[in-house]
């Protein structure tokens, strides 16, 4: 069944398995130059690649976990969304879609990561591919809304349009309630957001300019 998967698809469950097994072997210090770092005053310092911030973490980051539960519950849901996604899109617009949410999910986590550190809080890392999983969870609702997904707690069946905006919505309180901390919500709706901002390219939709009539469509449409 693995080998039966799109090429991206199991090329990412791959990579980040194998990037979780070198981070157990060498020590999670050994990659810190590769996390998330929040702007510091400090400032960018391209030959000081300690815990600062570095334009290659917008998409390492997303390659790196903190525990296996992360992982497993990320990689879960790369395999449910991706490749459907995938088969659909294509190798080529689906990695651009997916490394977008990543980055984008990155440049939402540092202005939140920077504000936070202006008020006075310690600086840590954001680490997880949460930001691309939630960008495809998103286009998976939008692309197949009526499909039916179930919850792992709980085993609820629904709509994926109602997954979306049940976990969006979900998202935004734990983010500005800070009921469970640790967890970058801002990064997970980064991911979305930016998503939805590609998605709403390749349909030539507001707010970018609208495709000529009968142009060429880059994003199939499931009824």
């Amino acid at each position: 069944m693995f080998s039966r998967l799109p090429t991206i698809t199991r090329a990412l469950l791959i990579g980040n398995g194998a990037l979780f097994l070198l981070q157990l072997l060498l020590g999670q210090s050994t990659f810190a130059a590769f996390m998330l770092w929040p702007p510091s005053d400090m400032g960018f310092d391209p030959f000081s690649p300690g815990q600062n911030f570095q334009p290659w973490q917008l998409l390492t980051y997303g390659f790196l976990h903190g525990s296996f539960g992360h992982l497993l519950f990320n990689m879960l849901a790369l395999y449910m969304f991706g490749a459907p996604l995938e088969l659909t899109w294509g190798t080529r617009r689906f990695l651009a879609y997916y490394l977008i949410c990543v980055a984008g999910a990155g440049l939402c986590q540092l202005a939140v990561g920077w504000w936070t550190v202006s008020q006075g809080a310690a600086a840590y890392p954001t680490l997880g591919a949460s930001g691309g999983v939630f960008g495809l969870l998103l286009a998976y609702g939008m692309l197949f809304p009526n499909q039916r997904v179930m919850l792992l707690f709980p085993p609820i069946p629904m709509k994926a349009r109602t997954f979306v905006i049940v976990f969006g919505a979900l998202e935004l309180l734990l983010g500005f309630t800070g009921w469970q901390p640790g967890v970058a919500h801002f990064a997970h709706l980064g991911g979305m957001l930016f998503g939805w901002l590609v998605i709403r390219y390749w349909r030539g939709q507001p707010p970018f300019r609208r495709r000529p009539p009968g142009g060429p469509s880059h994003l199939g449409r499931v009824k």
